[in-house]
């Protein structure tokens, strides 16, 4: 019994002496300022700040005591000279880290990647606990949460995976075979005394209903089988599966994540710091100039939190991109205007066998015919256009005689005009004219020429046929072809049509052709697709220009060689066109060639080597630049 309670007694000493320990440790934490760190990677002088962090150790050493000038006494390290053995003074230069707290960024494609360095000091590590970095990015007030980074110690990873062991051990003792809540031996005993021959199916599977299996008690085997069933088993089972997710909570304090994280890292005996490279990347939008970052961490054991860290101060991204380089200067065309406009459409007015009546009761008519009255109305109240006349021409199909044809034609062109004269004012009625097609024959070699139907051998043959003379020998022959039935029921139909042509005088114009320069629309829509960093949109409408802005969308949606085709022909060159042609030049690795168009550009524009600053394509080149400059 004692050597009980000294157990329990030790156990309890050791869970204090632990928790003592922590506390202190968290203590040490808050109470020293320790906080995680985030900076921009160094990758060199011309993207940081000036700024320096002491991060060295002093050289190991004695420390002679001396007086300035004033008196006041100067602390300097010295050091043994290993050939007198002699102490010597020395400054010791403490090992320094530049650091930055931000960057220029380009967007390149639509897509902006920013890269940031997360800092885990070595004091806040501990097996016993996780660490949870949560990176957040403020785009124009918008704040997201990034994917979390963990650092997870190993036993508090032990404890987790330990948590679900015991999970798993009670689903596992969830019972699934019904047949373990039934005693088996005595209902075989049961049975084999009252039912012998139920019994006799443990090995004879001949079906036994259960009225003709009723002993003479009354006692049937669905009875025999309840009363033998472990009812409270069941009512545990039931429970236990009920209390499955209670259970998962009791035993797994803090699951896994399933997702949504950068990095679990689960680290044994950390000596040190760990730095992580934080790479993000994003899609762009306009009017995007600054990206902010910042970190929120905190320590977590058993799933709830011991502390919040303090956050280090946020890192500042600007952005910079191509799209800022388009030039908005207003484009206008030539546009020339004529005195007469011509228009025209086609009506599919149709008829009744061998008739010329316009029926408004056949299907589709109306609806046709209240098309081309809403066009004549357009056309004849238009302020800026007077109708000078107008003709209605009627077609058949080639099915039939060409005189009959040609006659039925001409009633029906005569007919449709007689129908629509009442829409028009007296003035214009004498200014109406009609004619006809007879047969279609313009038309119908046009459908069959764009007809992916007909078989390529029958389309040839049926389009050589067509330039007979005799039209009605062609019609018959078609009669001939396995394609006719298809002719006469999809094409035919087609060519049964009214066309009405309109003649327009402009009300404002004496002469018969005018020039005018008007805003380039289509233009200045590429332009403003550049400023959207729709780069896509902006090539398709932009390349047929083959200018300075067409070649700035080729070379923000990735086709250098395109935009250095397009800039190779310009005619007349600016400092931006010389930046755009080393941008290209560079991408595609011609750095030598990059820097003569990069000074072509600076020599017209001095502005341009601040811009170089904002590119990563250019970067570089700019400093070989600056270096060949000669000293003032």
């Amino acid at each position: 019994m004692c050597s009980e309670i000294v157990k329990i007694f030790l156990g309890l000493s050791l869970v204090l002496a632990a928790s003592c320990s922590m506390n202190r440790k968290l203590s040490g934490i808050a109470g020293d300022g320790i906080m995680p760190g985030i900076s921009i990677p160094y990758d060199g002088p011309e993207n940081m700040d000036y700024g320096l962090d002491d991060a060295g150790d002093d050289v190991e050493g004695a420390a002679d005591s001396m007086s300035s000038d004033d008196g006041s006494p100067v602390i300097m390290n010295a050091i043994r000279d290993t050939e007198t053995g002699e102490m010597v003074a020395t400054d010791v230069i403490r090992a320094s880290k530049v650091t930055a707290r931000f960057r220029n960024v380009a967007e390149r494609a639509g897509k902006i990647t920013v890269e940031f360095d997360i800092e885990v000091p070595a004091a806040v590590m501990d097996s016993r606990w996780k660490l949870k970095f949560t990176p957040e990015m403020d785009v124009m007030g918008d704040v997201s949460c990034l994917e979390p980074l963990y650092i997870t110690g190993s036993r508090y990873r032990e404890r987790q995976l330990r948590g679900y062991e015991r999970y798993r051990a009670f689903i596992a003792s969830i019972i699934t075979d019904s047949a373990d809540f039934i005693r088996i031996g005595q209902l075989e005993k049961f049975l084999m005394r009252y039912y012998p021959q139920t019994y006799s199916m443990k090995n004879d599977t001949s079906f036994i209903s259960d009225p003709v299996a009723e002993n003479i008690f009354g006692v049937s085997q669905k009875e025999a089988l309840e009363h033998y069933t472990r009812h409270g088993m069941i009512a545990r089972n039931d429970a236990r599966g009920r209390n499955a997710g209670m259970m998962f909570r009791k035993y797994v304090r803090d699951p896994l994540p399933d997702g949504g994280f950068r990095l679990d890292t689960v680290l044994v005996s950390p000596e040190g710091g760990l730095t992580y490279r934080y790479v993000q990347s994003m899609s762009g939008f306009p009017g995007l100039r600054k990206i902010i970052v910042s970190l929120d961490g905190e320590i977590l054991e058993d799933g709830r939190s011991l502390m919040s860290l303090p956050s280090p101060e946020p890192l500042v991204f600007y952005v910079s991109s191509l799209s800022s380089l388009a030039d908005n200067t207003p484009k206008y065309k030539t546009r020339v205007l004529y005195r007469t406009v011509y228009d025209n459409t086609r009506a599919f007015i149709d008829f009744r066998q061998g008739s010329a009546e316009v029926d408004t009761l056949i299907s589709g008519n109306a609806s046709e015919i209240r098309r081309i009255r809403a066009c004549i109305k357009d056309m004849s109240s238009s302020p800026d256009f007077v109708l000078d006349s107008m003709m209605v021409s009627a077609s058949c199909s080639p099915e039939g005689q060409w005189d009959y044809n040609a006659k039925l034609a001409a009633e029906r062109s005569g007919s449709v005009l007689e129908y629509f004269r009442q829409d028009f004012p007296d003035s214009l009625r004498s200014r109406l004219r009609s004619s006809s097609v007879p047969e279609n024959w313009q038309q119908f070699i046009a459908l069959v020429s764009a007809d992916t139907v007909i078989a390529g051998r029958s389309r040839d043959r049926i389009l050589s046929l067509s330039s007979g003379r005799d039209k009605d020998s062609v019609e018959t022959a078609y009669q001939m072809m396995p394609e006719y039935r298809y002719l006469r029921e999809k094409v035919y139909p087609r060519l049964r049509s009214v066309k009405f042509e309109f003649w327009l005088h402009r009300t404002d114009m004496e002469k018969d052709t005018v020039h005018t320069s008007e805003l380039d629309t289509a233009y200045m829509r590429g332009v403003e697709a550049i400023r959207n960093l729709d780069y896509r949109d902006a090539m398709a409408i932009l390349q047929p220009y083959e200018d300075y802005n067409s070649a700035l969308a080729c070379l923000s949606a990735g086709y250098e060689e395109t935009a250095l085709s397009i800039l190779s022909r310009m005619k007349h060159h600016t400092a931006a066109s010389f930046y755009l042609a080393a941008v290209a030049l560079s991408r595609l690795g011609e750095t030598d060639k990059a820097m003569d168009f990069y000074r072509e550009s600076v020599a017209l524009d001095p502005a341009m080597r601040h811009r170089a600053n904002l590119d990563p394509e250019i970067s570089g080149i700019a400093r070989r630049y600056e270096h060949e400059l000669p000293l003032l």
